[in-house]
């Protein structure tokens, strides 16, 4: 039986948990929590009741805050940690990777954000940290599935994809159930830009919400904004069609959508005149799109990408410009085609 370590106990981590649990026939599970608040509560009570309460996660997930602890005999790393601290998690992994299996230990990304000072994505941090021990085995785990609903055991399908059809096919049939259907593709640069760049578009659709402008508005915002994403993602070797698919559209309805969406909800409180700085002091939980906008549009203008939702978004949070006159920009921008 293979032992998956899931490195971090936010919403999503918690989630995942209990959903893979749920199936824990195949194999077993730790979590690794970072913060010894919720450490005690997940112990004592079984639920997250900061990051996901009301959902319990199965008794036989070994829950620790050690991460040697967490990552003994691991079969999978699962990181779920937010994109700001996964260079310094894999970092702290690495005296815990000196085991004769450790070189087959597949990685799995599912933190959907760029590092903000080197622009990487979240299976290239893994590489050039992993990579000082050996070349790693890596994927990435993304699509529309908001946390509730995938602990809920609403039905949930994504995508799993690695340069290495192998490892994707072992993740589809380890992490697939009842409730959760996994694709493979081995597109893996398009499916991580499209599970970051979608929240900044997420971010613009809630500006656009907290202005109090309608479907007509929104529904223009995502079609132009799914564009952004796939002429970044092709211009760094991504393909169009990733972008059609669940990690491209489909994470960018539900999240620009959903009212479960912390980057849409912080994009309605910018449109309703609140500031970045407030909003971000009531959050806990972390709105990936928020750091994410710098590195889209420098990696937009580094492979000279025309984004200009992602501009103003930038404006916006970083900038001061007001959230209606960001919407004036791209309305009154020179006309083009299609």
């Amino acid at each position: 039986m293979s032992k998956i370590a899931i490195i971090g106990a936010g919403s999503c981590g918690t989630a995942l948990a209990i959903a893979l649990g749920r199936s824990r026939e195949h194999h077993r599970l730790s979590l690794w929590v970072h913060g010894s608040d919720v450490l005690t509560e997940l112990r004592n009570r079984r639920e997250n009741s900061i990051y996901l309460p009301g959902m319990r996660i199965p008794d036989e997930t070994e829950l620790t805050g050690n991460l040697g602890e967490a990552l003994a005999g691991a079969h999978i790393v699962l990181g779920v940690m937010p994109s700001a601290h996964a260079r310094a998690v894999y970092t702290a992994m690495l005296p815990y990777l000196d085991g004769p299996g450790a070189a087959q230990i597949i990685f799995v990304s599912a933190t959907k954000g760029l590092e903000h000072d080197s622009l990487a994505r979240m299976s290239e941090v893994i590489g050039e940290v992993i990579g000082q021990k050996f070349v790693p085995r890596v994927a990435a785990f993304s699509g529309p599935s908001f946390a509730l609903e995938v602990a809920r055991g609403d039905p949930t399908a994504v995508v799993i994809a690695s340069g290495d059809l192998q490892v994707a096919l072992e993740i589809q049939h380890e992490f697939s159930s009842a409730t959760l259907r996994l694709y493979t593709n081995n597109d893996i640069v398009g499916v991580e830009l499209g599970g970051a760049v979608k929240n900044v578009i997420a971010l613009a659709a809630g500006v656009c919400a907290g202005l109090g402008l309608g479907t007509n508005t929104i529904a223009a915002l995502i079609t132009r904004g799914l564009s952004e994403m796939t002429r970044l993602a092709v211009a760094m070797g991504g393909r169009r069609d990733t972008l059609a698919g669940l990690a491209g559209l489909g994470d960018l309805v539900l999240t620009a959508t959903g009212t479960l969406s912390r980057n849409r909800s912080v994009g309605v409180e910018l449109g309703k005149g609140r500031k970045l700085t407030e909003i971000l002091s009531h959050m806990r939980m972390v709105a990936e799109g928020v750091g994410t906008t710098s590195a889209t549009l420098a990696l937009a203008r580094k492979h000279n990408v025309d984004v200009p939702i992602t501009e103003q978004m930038h404006a916006v949070l970083h900038e001061g410009r007001a959230p209606s006159a960001a919407i004036r920009e791209l309305m009154e921008r020179p006309l083009t085609k299609e």
